[in-house]
C-alpha cells in the first residue's frame, strides 16, 4: 500500500510520524471527555447540540481571519461564503468545500480554519457551501445543492479542470456523491477531490473496529444520524452512501484518515475500492488523531501537515489537469 505512506509534495517524500504529538494527545482526550460523553437516546435533542457545539463559534472567526477576506453569497437557490486570499492568488481557480456535520449541524463559518488555511496555502479562492441541512431538508437535498454549486461556478466562467473539490466527514461523503452525480448526467468532473474521514457508508452495517478508540463518536451514532438525513431513502443509493457506487472514471482522490477514528475502515474501503476501479487515488493515515483532526488548524502540527499536503495536491493535479 505504497500510496498510504508517502506523498509527493515540493518534490520531497513527506514521511509520517509513528505517534501523535502532545498537542493531539490533548486535543483526542479533550474531545473524548465531552463529545464521547454526549447522552445518546434522543437524536433530536443531539442535533441540536450538535449545532451549538461543533465547529468553531462564529464570534471566534476573527483567530483565522489573517490574509483573507470572506463574501457572502445568498442566492435565490444558492448559498455559502467566497474566502480570498488578501493577494497574489490565482482567479481562475476554486476550491469548493463541503463541510461536514452528519449532514445536520455546521456551517461554512464553523469550518473557517480549514477553508481559510486552504485559501491561503493553495493561493486559490475557496467556495464554501452552505447546503441545506438536515432533518429540515432531507436527502437528496444536500447532494442537489452541491451540483448546483458546482454549475454554478461553471456559470460564472470557472472551467471545471480548474475546480477543485474537499469535503470533511458527512461532506466528504457529500464530495463523492457530487461526483456520481455528475457522471451518471454525464457532466464536465472536477480536477481533482479530497475527502476528510469521509462518511460514504450510511447503512449503519459497516465494521466499526475503532468504536472504542474513537474520541467522537459511537458506531449506533451512524445508523441514527443517517435516519435524519435520509427520511426512509434506502441507505444504500449511491448518492446515500457512495461506497456502493460505480467510481470508474472519477477524478484524483486524496483521502486523509486517522488511525483511531470511527470512519477509519470507510476511508480504507473507499480508497481500495477507488483503486480498484482504476482512480489515482492517494491515502494519508495518521496516528491516533480526532475526527477532522484538520479544523484545528493552528493548534497541533498535524492539522497543519495535512493541509499543506491538501494543497500540495490540488496544486499538483490541477496543474495536470490545465495542461
Amino acid at each position: 500500500m505504497s500510496n498510504s505512506n508517502i506523498i509527493q509534495q515540493d518534490n520531497e517524500i513527506a514521511p509520517l510520524a509513528e505517534a501523535p504529538s502532545i498537542q493531539g494527545r490533548i486535543i483526542t482526550r479533550l474531545i473524548k471527555l465531552v463529545v464521547k460523553r454526549w447522552p445518546r437516546g434522543d437524536y433530536q435533542a443531539l442535533v441540536r447540540r450538535a449545532r451549538r457545539l461543533l465547529g468553531i463559534p462564529a464570534w471566534m472567526s476573527f483567530l483565522f481571519s489573517r490574509g483573507v477576506s470572506f463574501e457572502e453569497l445568498q442566492g435565490v437557490d444558492l448559498r455559502g461564503e467566497w474566502v480570498v486570499p488578501d493577494a497574489n492568488f490565482r482567479e481562475e481557480k476554486v476550491l469548493l468545500y463541503l463541510h461536514g456535520g452528519g449532514y445536520v449541524s455546521c456551517t461554512p463559518q464553523t469550518h473557517r480554519p480549514i477553508t481559510t488555511s486552504l485559501a491561503r496555502l493553495t493561493y486559490q479562492r475557496v467556495f464554501a457551501l452552505d447546503y441545506r441541512l438536515a432533518p429540515e431538508a432531507t436527502f437528496p437535498a444536500a447532494v442537489d445543492d452541491a451540483e448546483r454549486a458546482f454549475k454554478w461556478l461553471m456559470e460564472i466562467g470557472v472551467k471545471p479542470q480548474n475546480i477543485s473539490i474537499g469535503g470533511d466527514s458527512a461532506g466528504g461523503g457529500l464530495v463523492m456523491a457530487l461526483l456520481l452525480r455528475l457522471k451518471t448526467h454525464q457532466q464536465p468532473m472536477p480536477a481533482c477531490a479530497i475527502c476528510l474521514s469521509p462518511w460514504v457508508d450510511l447503512t449503519g452495517a459497516a465494521s466499526y473496529g475503532n468504536a472504542e478508540s474513537c474520541a467522537m463518536f459511537c458506531a449506533e451514532d451512524v445508523g441514527e444520524f443517517a435516519a435524519l438525513y435520509l427520511n426512509g431513502i434506502s441507505p444504500r443509493k449511491p448518492e446515500a452512501s457512495p461506497i456502493f457506487g460505480d467510481l470508474h472514471g472519477l477524478p484524483p482522490l486524496l483521502i486523509q484518515t486517522s488511525t483511531t477514528e470511527l470512519l477509519f475502515d470507510e476511508a480504507m474501503r473507499l480508497h481500495e475500492k477507488a483503486q480498484k476501479s482504476g482512480v489515482d487515488s492517494m491515502l494519508r493515515v495518521y496516528p491516533g488523531l480526532p475526527h477532522v483532526w484538520q479544523i484545528f488548524s493552528g493548534l497541533i502540527p498535524e492539522a497543519n501537515a495535512a493541509l499543506r499536503e491538501i494543497a500540495a495536491f490540488v496544486h499538483d493535479k490541477g496543474s495536470k489537469s490545465s495542461e
